[in-house]
């Protein structure tokens, strides 16, 4: 078979870790779901496929530091926006503060969902370092655990947000510096983007 001319290979994609994407329009190659370009072409499989239908949080991404969930989101929607994984917590084999927490607070049981709600609570203590009980409550309720294990979900948050570098990215900048040295672009520099961003699906 051959390959199409827009075609990316997983090197124009990644350079280093990949967990930080800047995705940038290329075509009808992007033309498909979010997390089918996450998982199948990039290789970044913690991101899981659920419901596939926006509404088990399992696909849940941060977009621009917000939680969004992927499976509602075409990839031409995240031109030229920063997209960032449960890849993206742990610096090495460090793991993030929130992620310790999750494993502390025996958080994750079968696993399936576990990126999903890391990635809801990393999007919420980035905006709200220390959330109250309620407010975590809130910000998890679009992630359905099939174990039902809500209540060690919001124990592990609450525990993570006394940690003080909880809340900022897993190179150590808080939320509004400038772009991770992770961040990196999607198609070569000087392909311009052909689609604009919008705001349009799954955001929460």
């Amino acid at each position: 078979m051959t390959k199409r001319r827009n075609d990316i290979s997983r090197r124009e994609f990644l350079e280093g870790t990949g967990a930080v994407i800047a995705v940038a329009s290329a075509g009808p190659a992007l033309k498909v779901n979010l997390p089918e370009v996450l998982r199948d072409h990039i290789g970044l499989t913690g991101t899981k496929i659920g419901c596939d239908r926006g509404e088990c949080g399992a696909c849940t991404v941060l977009m621009d530091g917000k939680p969004v969930y992927s499976c509602s989101n075409l990839a031409v929607w995240a031109d030229g926006r920063e997209i960032q994984t449960v890849e993206g917590l742990a610096h090495g084999e460090q793991l993030d503060p929130l992620q310790q927490a999750f494993v502390e607070h025996d958080g994750p049981q079968c696993g399936f969902c576990t990126s999903g709600q890391l990635m809801s609570a990393k999007g919420l203590l980035k905006r709200n370092p220390h959330p109250t009980h309620h407010e975590v409550q809130a910000a998890m309720t679009g992630n359905i655990c099939r174990c039902s294990n809500y209540n060690h979900y919001v124990e592990a948050v609450l525990a993570a947000s006394k940690n003080p570098t909880a809340s900022k990215n897993s190179s150590g900048r808080s939320n509004g510096s400038s772009k991770s040295a992770a961040t990196v672009a999607a198609t070569k520099s000087k392909r311009s983007a052909a689609v604009s961003a919008t705001e349009a699906g799954g955001a929460r």
